[in-house]
């Protein structure tokens, strides 16, 4: 998937914060590691900035950039049922592309780069950062499959409004045909 060409972004204030929670959260990682000696620290601030990072895209930038918006409730028997919205066909349809291309990437490029943390922690021996990249990558990987999710259910959405203006069109035709003989 190639970045949308000749296209500028339609929000790039939610843009730059989307980018910059990640970008902290790793950045502060990777150099505390170096300059740091308190794992505490260490531990606090990542977690703190991977918190913020969920939730500027969980409640902002995935509602902006792309149009869609999950959550995850308990039901009355213990169950988790996810929730989603999104915005309608035409609004969808109107999204930015650059900017939609900048959410994807960056959501699952975070990950990516979380998973080879972790596993330089592990060949290294290091658990209490391996628990760091941990607590980071499962924020990470909530809002992808939460999003994924509903994305799915967005699709399923278009296609299904869809097939219904199509079967509202053929039978109005058929109607109209009928009360014309």
């Amino acid at each position: 998937m190639s970045m949308p060409p000749g296209e500028n972004y339609a929000h790039p204030k939610i843009c730059f914060f989307h980018v910059l929670f990640k970008a902290a959260s790793l950045v502060f990682y990777i150099l505390s590691a170096i300059f740091i000696d308190s794992f505490v620290i260490i531990f606090v601030v990542t977690v703190f900035l991977a918190a913020l990072d969920f939730w500027v895209v969980k409640n902002v930038s995935g509602r902006i950039l792309v149009g869609l918006r999950w959550w995850n409730e308990i039901n009355d028997l213990g169950e988790s049922d996810w929730r989603f919205e999104c915005l309608d066909q035409e609004s969808m349809a109107r999204m930015n592309k650059k900017d939609s291309w900048l959410f994807w990437w960056t959501l699952y490029l975070t990950a990516v780069v979380w998973i080879l943390l972790g596993i330089f922690s592990l060949v290294r021996f290091q658990a209490d950062f391996l628990l760091v990249v941990g607590i980071c990558l499962t924020l990470s990987l909530a809002n992808i499959i939460g999003f994924t999710k509903c994305r799915k259910d967005a699709k399923k959405q278009i296609q299904a409004f869809a097939s219904q203006t199509i079967a509202s069109r053929v039978s109005s035709t058929i109607q109209s045909a009928f009360t014309l003989v």
